[in-house]
């Protein structure tokens, strides 16, 4: 018997290349581990309970034994008793008895099983090798790809990416948790809020109105800010990282997939030292700006912002540079400009909607995975314009770009909106004077209410803030009249500030949908 299963064993040895040299190698296995683990699961009735998450066809090495699971598989979907007798059967029913060596192979299999006790023990090492033989795989194809001169680079480097994380998230499992040691973690977390003033338990934005609403940035949520064009997105959240890195001196992380860092950068410094976009271009200063500037400036300097422009950013790529900033400045807000700008390359898609769902559910993963708050911008399509009034012009969850997936992976979901780029500049029903306001709109809130504030926008300098807080009078001409054209009013109503030439000469704004 020894002598046929050493014979069986030499002919599914496998030959894997490394280099240039050619070594025969045993794949990853432990079949007599495999045959306990089966003999268990027909032998004990809640055994397959144990496993079933571990443990897939593909996780067997031996062939017998991967056609045995299936139908141990099948009969559990079913909720059937699982025995030799029941096995066989489904075995015979799918036509694969013997290809898994009969039914006196079943029998060996049971007689060979001295205790179920470490059950789930050696289910986990058989998943561990099954894991291990799916690596070398893959590091086999990688290698394969990388001599052939006519496969692109880039392409093999995020398919390779997209094929490990696949791997690591088949082999990653976390355990059920007892409810105590959640309950001391929840009431620690209540007792640092408490200590914190103004009753916010997460990472403040820097915004007084926005965070009695949200009580901060939560751990763990994954928080999507979207707007049409022009609406000054990136203005809001990088005024937004300002308060929380520069005011607060807290670890921000900033992926910019549409703008280099020196733009970036370049926003910013409009922002904190309030200089417009022209004279920054231009590097023409008067004598005050040019002061500010050099005091200002220094607000900048060692700030724990990190910024990654990387353009056409992958999910997966994403997640390994997060992973590497939490670990070396501990991080405790991501922010990703724009959602519709990154990809999962390395996958197949029948549709754009469908990667958009890989996207949004990877990074509701990694806020998860790394306890922070994951800061998305999102385009809105198209359907605002087409509605009128105040209301009308006000988004809904409705016009999120891909919005079935986006919105159900969300924790919360706010809008930005500047009704006086519709050239609406009076709130009808209050009455409220609407110029140089931006109203940030939390539209879904997992976790607590759905509200709306004002803020105040300065579209020259790049920058929202507090409502109260201090403005330029002049920021608020009158309100064009009628005789003005259309490009007049647009350019009161702050509509181009956002829209003109950075000093790299790119557009400071998105200002058309992007094409998909």
């Amino acid at each position: 018997m020894a002598e046929s299963q050493n014979k069986k064993r030499k002919t599914t040895t496998t030959v894997i290349k490394v280099g240039t040299n050619e070594l025969g190698k045993l794949p990853p296995q432990a079949p007599e581990l495999e045959d306990s683990v089966l003999g268990a699961l027909m032998l004990e009735k809640e055994a397959y309970m144990t496993v079933a998450d571990l443990l897939r066809p593909e996780s067997f090495y031996k062939d017998q034994n991967r056609h045995i699971y299936e139908a141990i598989r099948a009969l559990a979907s079913k909720e059937q008793p699982i025995d030799i007798l029941s096995v066989a059967e489904k075995l015979k029913s799918m036509g694969t008895l013997e290809e898994a060596g009969g039914v006196s192979y079943l029998s060996e299999l049971t007689r060979r099983v001295a205790s179920t006790a470490h059950l789930r023990y050696h289910a986990q090492i058989v998943a561990q090798k099954s894991t291990a033989r799916d690596l070398i795989a893959m590091a086999a194809q990688v290698e394969e790809d990388a001599y052939d001169d006519t496969q692109d680079v880039e392409e093999l480097l995020q398919r390779a990416e997209a094929n490990v994380f696949e791997i690591a998230q088949r082999s990653q499992k976390r355990d059920v948790t007892q409810i105590d040691p959640v309950i001391t973690e929840a009431l620690s977390r209540m007792s640092k809020a408490a200590l914190n003033e103004g009753n916010i338990s997460g990472v403040p934005s820097g915004f007084t109105a926005l965070d009695k609403i949200t009580s901060g940035w939560q751990k763990s949520d994954l928080i999507i800010i979207a707007a049409r064009p022009a609406m000054g997105k990136t203005a809001f959240v990088l005024s937004m990282a300002k308060n929380i890195a520069v005011n607060l001196h807290r670890p921000v992380a900033m992926f910019s997939l549409e703008m280099s860092n020196v733009q970036l950068v370049n926003r910013l410094i409009m922002n904190v030292c309030e200089l417009e976009g022209d004279k920054i271009k231009t590097g023409k200063f008067t004598k005050e700006e040019q002061k500010r500037l050099d005091t200002k400036i220094n607000d900048l300097y060692n700030v724990p912002l990190y910024i990654d422009d990387t353009p056409s950013l992958s999910v997966f790529e994403l997640r390994s540079k997060a992973r590497k900033l939490k670990r070396e400045h501990n991080i405790e807000v991501l922010i990703i400009d724009y959602l519709q700008l990154m990809n999962a390359q390395g996958m197949q898609f029948g549709s754009r909607e469908q990667e958009v769902s890989i996207i949004s559910r990877n990074l509701k993963g990694l806020a998860k995975e790394l306890d922070i708050p994951i800061i998305a911008l999102s385009q809105l399509n198209r359907g605002v314009e087409a509605r009128t009034g105040v209301e009308g012009k006000t988004p809904q969850l409705s016009d999120l770009r891909e919005s079935g997936a986006i919105e159900q992976d969300a924790d919360m979901v706010c809008f930005i909106h500047r009704p006086e780029y519709y050239h609406l500049y009076n709130d009808e029903k209050t009455g409220k004077d609407l110029r140089g306001l931006g109203q940030i709109i939390v539209a879904k809130h997992r976790n607590g209410a759905t509200d709306s504030v004002w803020l105040r926008f300065q579209g020259k300098y790049a920058k929202f803030q507090n409502e109260g807080d201090a403005y330029e009078p002049e920021d608020l001409p009158q309100i064009p009249d009628s005789t003005q054209s259309l490009d007049q009013r647009t350019a009161w109503s702050g509509g181009s500030a956002m829209n003109q030439m950075s000093p790299d000469g790119a557009r400071m704004d998105d200002t058309e949908d992007v094409p998909f």
